[in-house]
């Protein structure tokens, strides 16, 4: 695909006048801006919005990006909403901010958001006819698990959290308090840890979001031999009249042969 010119544009009138780039509220234009950069970087940073260049234009108030040359996860998402309504399979963040354009444009009906780029065969349009939404907003459970993961990034200037690189390739983003950080002696950078953290689980799709970590979790990855020959020998003495262990476990399972 060639390089993508994206267009979100701000429809607005709940102010008494079009919001435009020559007027518009100054919290309306650093809230838009602020959503248009986060649907843009997506959960994987699918864009880098610190360097990327952009241009408002009228209609009403719309931010034009620079051609984008490659951003797969962003370009997938949006002929995602062109097919449909349903946000379940977007980027995490990127249906955050669907939502809330639905959310605000059915509170007001004098606010619309529109979406629209050269490849896709007609703009997205979210405003108080739509109904973009996600059939699994109500599979989400309280859980309470362990993860073990390469940590990528740990720490951070206004919110602390950590960065976890789990088994599968996925990154799962988890906050934490500060003197969680601030009280661990150990370097665990660019290491296998292993995590245990409160989350929200959706049952459908087994996705992990709002994780925080309760604690850091020490766990021996070298197998202590002189502990295996003990439980080897207490077995042996355990399951010595046992002729059959398959057939003495199927039939307490109430398995026929």
């Amino acid at each position: 695909m060639d390089a993508q010119r994206l267009t979100i544009a701000l429809i607005d009138h709940s102010a008494g006048f079009e919001a435009t780039p020559e007027r518009v509220r100054l919290g309306e234009l650093a809230e838009f801006s602020a959503d248009v950069a986060t649907f843009l970087r997506g959960e994987d940073k699918d864009v880098d919005t610190k360097l990327l260049e952009v241009a408002v234009r009228k209609g009403s108030l719309a931010i034009e990006t620079a051609p984008l040359l490659s951003a797969p996860n962003l370009f997938r998402d949006l002929r995602t909403l062109l097919g449909g309504e349903l946000l379940d399979s977007l980027d995490a963040k990127r249906r955050e901010v669907m939502e809330k354009w639905q959310k605000t444009s059915r509170q007001s009906k004098l606010v619309a958001y529109r979406i629209s780029a050269p490849f896709l065969g007609h703009s997205i349009e979210i405003n108080a006819e739509s109904d973009y939404h996600a059939d699994d907003a109500d599979q989400w459970v309280q859980v309470e698990r362990y993860v073990r993961g390469e940590i990528q990034d740990l720490g951070g200037a206004t919110k602390a959290n950590a960065h976890i690189k789990l088994p599968d390739g996925r990154t799962l983003k988890v906050t934490t308090e500060r003197d969680v950080l601030r009280n661990d002696t150990v370097n665990r950078l660019y290491k296998l840890a292993m995590l245990r953290i409160k989350a929200e689980y959706n049952v459908l799709t087994r996705e992990l979001r709002n994780a925080r970590l309760v604690e850091f979790v020490e766990h021996a990855t070298t197998v202590d031999e002189e502990v295996m020959s003990r439980l080897t020998r207490r077995g042996a003495v355990a399951w010595k009249d046992v002729p059959n262990a398959t057939a003495w476990v199927d039939d307490l399972r109430g398995s026929k042969p």
